[in-house]
């Protein structure tokens, strides 16, 4: 069989296990391959390890987000801006109301 090439982003699946990961780092210098799995465990394989495994491409599952609980929701909308609720104004920590150690006359 075979090789597939390891692609960041990615999704395969082990014909031995019958489980999909995504590959979420490629390291060439090192040799190395980090995968995410469905559950969310995530491991390491070295390239000789990548060759001995039978994989096939395959399509990221629908609920692939599940496993970390995410929903639409947690995404960030970049047209919206950003208000922390304690926000501060700037001056508020160059010119604080109150000087401590200072007391008026």
């Amino acid at each position: 069989m075979k090789m597939l090439s390891p692609v960041v982003g990615g999704w395969y699946k082990d014909l031995q296990t019958n489980a999909l990961f995504e590959v979420v780092d490629w390291d060439p210098s090192n040799l190395t391959i980090e995968t995410q799995y469905l559950d969310g465990e995530v491991s390491e394989y070295d390239l000789d390890a990548w060759r001995e495994m039978l994989l096939e491409r395959a399509e990221a599952p629908e609920d692939w987000r599940s496993a970390f609980e995410l929903d639409d929701e947690d995404l960030l909308d970049p047209d919206l801006p950003m208000q922390p609720e304690d926000w501060n104004s700037p001056l508020n920590s160059i010119e604080p109301e109150a000087m401590y150690g200072v007391e008026d006359f």
